[in-house]
């Protein structure tokens, strides 16, 4: 028996040590984008999450006038004024 669990748990130890994950919404958040838009902004920024962030995470950092360190949106100085849209989404058109 010891020998049909050897392989699995090689799997398990080789997905965990790549920061796969094999179930659950973790190991899927790591492949999904999150987009984002601002009047400011040409088009749809699209960020995928590293480890630890979400989209969610990614906004507030995005909004947060006092955020420097990160390269989101072509490593943008925007700013304050993002919302989260599906990706696929096009930009509104310009009101002006």
């Amino acid at each position: 028996m010891i020998h049909r669990s050897l392989p699995r748990a090689w799997v398990a130890a080789a997905a965990a040590a790549l920061g796969l994950g094999l179930s659950g919404s973790a190991g899927h958040a790591a492949y999904r984008s999150c987009c984002y838009t601002h009047p400011q902004y040409a088009g749809v920024c699209h960020v995928r999450p590293a480890k630890g962030e979400t989209c969610d995470s990614i906004l507030a950092y995005l909004n947060n006038a006092a955020a420097q360190g990160k390269s989101y949106c072509s490593n943008t100085a925007i700013r304050v004024g993002w919302e989260q849209v599906a990706c696929g989404a096009k930009k509104p058109a310009s009101h002006d």
